[in-house]
Order: structure tokens, then C-alpha cells, then sequence
């Protein structure tokens, strides 16, 4: 099963990714992982990628498919693999598209904004420990106050309301229009269906749901 995962930021891809890795033995493939790793292993392309990320620059769709097409031919990813975050834009769905990686599902996981805002602006975080609580679904026994030691919880400055709503614009005027794109796209390739799924509710219901679209 090759897959790739729409969806805004706090939309829940990364839960759901998992329960997909694990449902079709696949692995979950980050362009960050990817690049990091060829950096590492002093590669051809890690070189070329070194280069770039050491001058500030933004590393070019044609590297990045480049590592995706030596990526997925790697024995992992046998029964296929799931894309996280790759494409974000128009040109680098066309440019996966013309370097012939095929796909075979398109899912893009739906939860409106406000709820998306809700959910991340309800986060309150330790910041000694890493422990994450919220307002709503995980409330701390003592408002503001962390379960174990007291110390006072913070609001991580990604998860303020103004930062999470330039988040969202972002997504919508750069990655979703990859909704349209990949519906026109299934539409004339009877390989690739594109599904979308509802990803508000109970974790375990979306989980079905998923199950269910894939089936």
C-alpha cells in the first residue's frame, strides 16, 4: 500500500500514521528523517544536501525526488510506504508524478479549523518534562499546574492562537490545493484512489473509519 497523508497541522495525521504503519507493515517516510539521514550517510545527494542546508538554502524538489525514488526501493518498503509531509505543493506532486512513483491511495484526513485551533491552543506543556496536558480533553488536576511536581504549565508559542492560524494559512494556500489535484488525478488513473475522512471524534472511530475507506 503506498500512501500518501493530507491533512492541516493538529488534523491528527501522526496518530493515524501509525495505526497505517502498522496495519500494512509500511514505513512512514519524513523528507526531514530522508534528508537527514543522506547527510549522514555522505552520499552523492547527502553532499549536495549538506551543501544547501549549510548556505540557508531551501533544498530543490529535484534532490528531494531524487532521495524519494533511492528511498522507496530501499527493503522496508516491500510492501509499500507512506508519505508524511511530502508533497506540500503543486510542483512537487507534478514532480513526483513525472518521475513515475506510483501511489495507490491519497488520504486526506478533514477537521475545520476552529476545532483544529481548539485543540492546539488547549495544550499546556512541563517544560522540564515534556508531560502535555489540555484544558478540555487532559486537564491537569490543578488548573495551570502539572500532576506530579506543581510547576506552573506554559502554552508553547507554537500552539498560540495567532501562530496556529498562520499555520492553517499556510496549509490552505499551499498544500491544499493538493486535494484538487489528486482528485483530478484519481479520476483519470484508475490505480490511485484519493479518500477523504472525517478526523474529528473518538480516536478509535476515525481509526474504523479509516479502516473502512481503505477496505
Amino acid at each position: 500500500m503506498r500512501i500518501i497523508l493530507l491533512g492541516a497541522p493538529g488534523a491528527g495525521k501522526g496518530t493515524q500514521a501509525e495505526y497505517l504503519r502498522e496495519k500494512y507493515s509500511i514505513p512512514q517516510i519524513s523528507t526531514g528523517d530522508m534528508l537527514r539521514a543522506a547527510v549522514q550517510l555522505g552520499s552523492e545527494l547527502g553532499r549536495q544536501v549538506k551543501s544547501v542546508m549549510q548556505s540557508g538554502g531551501l533544498v530543490s524538489d529535484s534532490i528531494i525526488i531524487a532521495l524519494i525514488k533511492d528511498r522507496i526501493t530501499q527493503g522496508d518498503c516491500e510492501n509499500g510506504f507512506l508519505f508524511d509531509g511530502f508533497p506540500r505543493t503543486i510542483p512537487q506532486a507534478e514532480a513526483l508524478v513525472d518521475a513515475g512513483v506510483d501511489l495507490d491511495v491519497v488520504l486526506e484526513i478533514v477537521v475545520p479549523d476552529d476545532e483544529i485551533v481548539r485543540r492546539l491552543g488547549g495544550r499546556r506543556v512541563h517544560q522540564q518534562s515534556g508531560r502535555i496536558y489540555h484544558i478540555d480533553n487532559k486537564p491537569p488536576k490543578t488548573a495551570g499546574k502539572d500532576d506530579i511536581t506543581g510547576d506552573a504549565l506554559i502554552q508553547r508559542d507554537d500552539d498560540q492562537e495567532s501562530t496556529v492560524r498562520n499555520r492553517l494559512n499556510v496549509y490552505h494556500t499551499q498544500t491544499k490545493p493538493l486535494v484538487d489535484f489528486y482528485q483530478r488525478l484519481s479520476a483519470s488513473n484508475q490505480q490511485l484512489k484519493f479518500l477523504s475522512v472525517s478526523g474529528v471524534g473518538d480516536i478509535a472511530e476515525i481509526k474504523n473509519a479509516l479502516g473502512f475507506a481503505l477496505e
